[in-house]
């Protein structure tokens, strides 16, 4: 009640001691409960469908809820039952959607930000405007060639619009409307944090910090070194990340080790038991798998799967460290961009001290997942639908431990789709290209 949460029901899917003839007496049975329910308009001529969208779409603004669309559905219960569904969608009912709604405003600043990878991202605050139900103060600018491309300026009317109803963005600048005295934006050639040079990347339009040691890399690479899919340090989130670099506790991810409790219980909110806990938990990620420690380094181009394959190709960091980019590229999904990018990271001073450091901390730099077998040497595996006996990352491993790949799509590539509940897209495409479908249970047996 004190959020003032609120409900709108568009459908009654069970009904106990209660029979229905259509949709619509579902819903006015709904308002005889006192429920709020969903405008709707039950038309019996067909020709007047199409107009009745398009005024939908007029009105939207004066709804009670926001909406995207509007989905046309048959009456009868009777005969949806006649008409059935596919693996997809029910056969007695369309949806359209709606364009994203676009408004003006105006262009008040373009900020920068530094992301975890020094990447600079340039950001419009623009006059509050009420956009798919929020309100929007910040428009999305990508990079300096979209700026460039659309000549958007400070002091700009420009049209924005919510991209798949989510990400605000800029579409165009009304030219009509741009102050005298405006000039053309660019990016600033230091980065705006720590002051070092700013490059552009070779193979893209991203302009990076080259400041080893920049503050706002600093915080967002600790936050991610301890994230559960990196390190898995529980109770090391970003605002004690924060505080721990704002107090001096630590410049590094290195300096996590060198904690002690009695420094981080003279945080705020944070106490002795806390400090406690942090500290064990810091201590507990020394012994990770050294495909958690790759992906924790932050190498661009190196996410989690990547990590885990490099981990169990070359055993040792020690190893990965010393190969050259020709030997990483013929690891399957290691292209030469990656390979180059993990070249390169390895290869810093600082990288090199860093991780000397870790290793003097006593952080496992070593693969402590042993392959079972080569059974599936050179077959690919795509899980799709809900799996019972297994959670997806389970399954993916048990392939990979086993000299298979688990891949996201499915194609005449492929040696077998393992079938879970709700399977959709992916068990048809299979079935039309003939690849072989197997159960839960038959893809248990191939693992015994």
């Amino acid at each position: 009640a004190k959020r003032k949460l609120d409900i709108l029901v568009f459908n009654v899917q069970l009904a106990e001691g209660v029979r229905f003839t259509s949709h619509c007496q579902t819903l006015e049975y709904l308002k005889s409960l006192h429920f709020k329910v969903i405008p709707y308009k039950k038309l019996s001529e067909i020709d007047k469908i199409d107009a009745e969208v398009l005024r939908i779409n007029e009105e939207r603004e004066k709804l009670p809820c926001d909406i995207d669309g509007a989905v046309i559905k048959l009456d009868s219960l009777a005969d949806r039952e006649s008409l059935g569904s596919t693996a997809k969608f029910p056969r007695w009912a369309a949806a359209y959607k709606y364009p994203p709604e676009i408004k003006p405003t105006v262009v008040r600043d373009i900020v920068v930000q530094v992301g975890r990878t020094g990447v600079l991202t340039p950001k419009a605050v623009v006059a509050p405007v009420r956009l798919a139900g929020t309100t929007v103060t910040n428009a999305t600018l990508h990079n300096q060639d979209f700026i460039t491309e659309k000549d958007i300026r400070i002091g700009d009317t420009v049209l924005v619009q919510k991209a798949g109803e989510i990400i605000p963005e800029i579409l165009s600048v009304d030219l009509t409307k741009r102050p005298e005295g405006t000039k053309p934006y660019t990016l600033p050639e230091v980065c705006p944090v720590c002051g070092a040079p700013v490059v552009r990347d070779e193979d893209g339009a991203a302009l990076r910090c080259t400041g080893a040691e920049c503050p706002a890399q600093l915080q967002r690479n600790i936050t991610h070194f301890a994230s559960r899919d990196a390190m898995d340090i529980e109770g090391l989130g970003p605002a004690v990340v924060a505080q721990l670099v704002e107090n001096g506790l630590i410049a590094n991810v290195a300096d996590l080790y060198d904690l002690h409790a009695k420094d981080v219980a003279q945080l705020d909110r944070m106490g002795a038991k806390s400090a406690e806990n942090l500290i064990r938990a810091i201590e507990k990620s020394k012994a990770n798998d050294l495909s958690k420690l790759i992906y924790g380094l932050g190498i661009r181009q190196v996410g989690e799967k990547a990590a885990a394959v490099l981990a169990r190709h070359f055993g040792t960091l020690n190893a990965l460290t010393a190969a050259p980019t020709e030997e990483l590229t013929e690891i399957p999904d290691v292209g030469e961009i990656t390979a180059k990018c993990i070249v390169d990271y390895l290869n810093q001073p600082q990288a090199k001290d860093l991780i000397a450091r870790l290793k003097a901390a006593g952080v496992n730099m070593d693969s402590t997942v042993q392959k079972v077998d080569d059974r599936f040497a050179g077959m690919t595996f795509v899980l799709t639908g809900t799996l019972t006996r297994f959670d997806r990352k389970t399954a993916e491993n048990e392939i990979v431990l086993r000299g298979g790949k688990a891949s996201g799509s499915v194609s005449k590539k492929t040696t077998y789709v393992v079938a879970g509940e709700a399977a959709g897209s992916k068990l048809t495409k299979a079935q039309q290209l003939g690849v072989p479908v197997l159960t839960e249970d038959e893809f248990a047996e191939l693992l015994k």
